[in-house]
């Protein structure tokens, strides 16, 4: 790849213009940290081709789950993302708060090529594109919904699993939406730091997840599962209060720690003897919508682990199944009426090294224009203290920014 740098006075406007030109490419990922401490990356690619020992950028769907266990998955898909796909870039383009780096293929590209393109980037005009109103309706109701807790707790209560993350789809059929503008909405009213704008030929993925599924840095590796969700205050003082009810909350500690052993159970088969370390247990970690529990579980690998030999390991991520895990999700495809896709999966990069990152595929809006279908999925761990409406409320909470930007 040949490189070229580019000085940029506003990242925001940049990142708008930038998406704005290359959203018509058969595979784009855009990760964007919403952080200026750090980098974000835009993948563009008109073709499939992947080489290994080079950036890889895609998704794996949940569904992978069907070829690392003995699972299958016979609900109704609307979106129909493949169970996994990645690219390596043509153009990879590294945005910084003041300079943005140009990665391209000199096959394809010469830099007379990337600078022309970069004047026709700074010319678009950004406008507000009004979207028809979306009203979702739910796949299951509310009262279905609350039965079906109160029928995962009885496997609790007989010791079928110990707790299991149970998810609901809203969706519309007939809907045509600026998919890229809903994504600049959606990251507007939530900025997260592992939100993603994923486009793979006619489907796409507008991610405000706040969730990363598993890093490797060097010979370490870090998965911070996220279990325990409370509502913003109107006042500082009542925000206070509320992350301090959370951090106490005896239901949501256990609900977080319970999956903390499940990853650590996990990553313990690709990892050197006595390196798992939990190095931050329930800490409370504040976003524009909600303040969430997170952990910290970091280790060192093994020599010579691939990077398909540590999803094998750790996917689905267990915040988004339950304990035990394959029991788990047994249950999840008895009780949901869909398919979950993409939602629960993960998006995310390799670099030539070897090292990646991805996150978890939560707070997600997913679309088929081909189909004109749209749907996201909320959900929420159900354990024994669980009580049904409440953790409908929660899944309410957690939908809030998405119902906001699909209805203005």
């Amino acid at each position: 790849m040949e490189v070229f740098d580019y000085m940029i006075s506003d990242k925001t406007l940049f990142e708008q213009q930038i998406l704005s030109y290359y959203q018509s490419k058969k595979n784009v990922v855009f990760l964007n940290s919403n952080s200026n401490e750090k980098s974000n990356w835009l993948a563009v690619s008109d073709d499939d081709e992947k080489y290994e020992n080079q950036w890889q950028f895609g998704f794996i769907s949940y569904d992978y789950k069907n070829q690392i266990e003995e699972l299958s998955s016979n609900h109704f898909d609307g979106v129909k993302f493949p169970e996994q796909h990645f690219f390596t870039p043509q153009l990879l383009i590294e945005i910084l708060p003041q300079k943005v780096i140009f990665n391209y293929n000199a096959e394809l590209y010469h830099i007379e090529d990337i600078k022309s393109q970069i004047k026709a980037i700074e010319k678009i005009e950004l406008k507000n594109v009004h979207h028809q109103k979306v009203s979702v309706k739910p796949r299951l109701n509310k009262e279905k919904y609350l039965q079906n807790v109160a029928q995962l707790q009885h496997h609790i209560q007989i010791g079928d699993i110990y707790e299991v993350n149970y998810c609901q789809e809203f969706y519309e059929e007939n809907v045509q939406i600026n998919p890229l503008e809903i994504y600049l909405k959606l990251n507007q009213k939530s900025p997260t730091p592992f939100s993603c704008f994923v486009k793979h030929n006619d489907k796409y993925l507008l991610s405000a997840s706040p969730e990363r599924f598993i890093q490797k840095a060097g010979r370490k590796i870090i998965s911070q599962p996220i279990k325990g969700t409370i509502k913003r205050g109107n006042t500082e003082k009542e925000d206070r209060d509320l992350v301090k009810q959370l951090y106490n909350d005896k239901k949501e500690r256990n609900e977080n720690i319970m999956i903390v052993d499940l990853v650590r159970n996990d990553i313990s088969k690709i990892v050197k003897k006595n390196t798992v370390n939990v190095d931050e247990l329930c800490a409370v970690y504040t976003y524009p919508q909600v303040h969430q529990m997170v952990s910290t579980v970091s280790a060192e690998l093994k020599n010579d682990i691939s990077f398909k030999e540590v999803i094998h390991a750790t996917f689905p991520m267990g915040s988004m199944t339950g304990a035990p895990k394959i029991r788990a999700m047994e249950l999840i495809e008895q009780y949901e009426t869909n398919k979950r896709g993409l939602y629960s999966g993960t998006v995310g990069y390799i670099n030539p090294g070897g090292d990646f990152d991805f996150n978890v595929v939560i707070r997600s809006i997913l679309y088929n224009a081909s189909d004109n279908y749209l749907s996201f999925t909320v959900g929420g761990a159900i354990t024994n203290q669980s009580i049904p409406e409440k953790e409908y409320e929660e899944c309410m909470l957690k939908a809030k920014a998405i119902f906001e930007v699909l209805s203005e």
